[in-house]
């Protein structure tokens, strides 16, 4: 059997190194890493290392740093997929963000130049809370965000990981698009109390409005670029599009999605919620 050469981009990211862990056990499939620390370095933000990276290879799996709606991706999506066309890639599958109209736009130009395309579209990762934004904040035992309210389909990155190898392993899933959400619906609050109740911590949860959020945020000197994602992803998608659940996951995977409770269990038992951990 031949064997297939699947670039993975952002290979050290959540979803990335566990497509490369999954694929990394299968017969016949040779990965490489796409990174700006990897052996053939790739960066998004300068073209001239994407000839290198995109050579030899077969299936491309793109994850965008930092988000497919900044006003840059298009350009840059469009340059990169004309470019691994070019070099013979016959598939690429996009990781995409669900509810996002602006990245939509990235999504019509892979479908309009790659070979043979499928998109993934996911919800919020479980991951924030355990491995990004959120982890600090539980740590701390307070977490302050706006959009209390509104309802989210908490989506596993483990998940993702599973729909995306499947994807890039089988034609059958060629020019589909798949929209990923875990099997329940809670807000930021319920799943901070999710996982209070499972580490016996007192984690308190704070409602915030959307401009105190912002405003805390600039008080913590995060970047200004992370500050428009933020503000973009809070106001312009959680506003309850994303409200609702699919069974796209056991479409591909033949099995239920992670439920959030699942999730925090296991995650638990890393300890990486143990208060000893924030000063380790």
């Amino acid at each position: 059997m031949e064997t297939k050469k699947i670039l993975i981009l952002g290979g050290n990211g959540k979803t990335g190194r566990r497509v490369a862990a999954l694929l990394s056990e299968k017969n016949n499939v040779e990965i490489r890493i796409g990174s700006r620390s990897a052996a053939i370095p790739f960066d998004w933000e300068k073209p001239e290392t994407w000839p290198n990276v995109v050579k030899n290879i077969d299936s491309v799996y793109i994850t965008f740093q930092p988000d497919l709606a900044v006003p840059t991706a298009p350009k840059i999506i469009q340059d990169f997929t004309i470019l691994a066309t070019k070099y013979g890639i016959k598939k690429i599958v996009l990781l995409s963000g669900r509810g996002e109209k602006e990245a939509q736009i990235c999504e019509e130009i892979v479908k309009a130049t790659a070979q043979n395309w499928t998109i993934v579209r996911a919800s919020w990762f479980n991951q924030n809370f355990s491995e990004s934004i959120f982890l600090e904040p539980i740590l701390s035992g307070f977490v302050a965000l706006p959009k209390a309210d509104v309802l989210e389909p908490f989506t596993d990155a483990d998940d993702i990981a599973e729909v995306v190898a499947e994807t890039l392993l089988d034609e059958k899933h060629n020019g589909k698009t798949y929209e990923l959400t875990g099997p329940h619906l809670l807000t930021f609050e319920h799943a901070v109390k999710e996982i209070a109740t499972q580490t016996e911590r007192k984690i308190i949860f704070q409602s915030l409005t959307l401009d105190e959020y912002i405003n805390a945020l600039r008080e913590y000197h995060v970047p200004e670029e992370e500050i428009w994602l933020v503000n973009y992803l809070f106001s312009e998608v959680l506003d309850g599009r994303n409200s609702s659940i699919t069974n796209d996951i056991e479409k591909v995977l033949g099995r239920k999605a992670t439920d959030f409770k699942e999730y925090v269990k296991k995650t638990s038992q890393t300890g990486v919620w143990n208060e000893i951990s924030q000063l380790s």
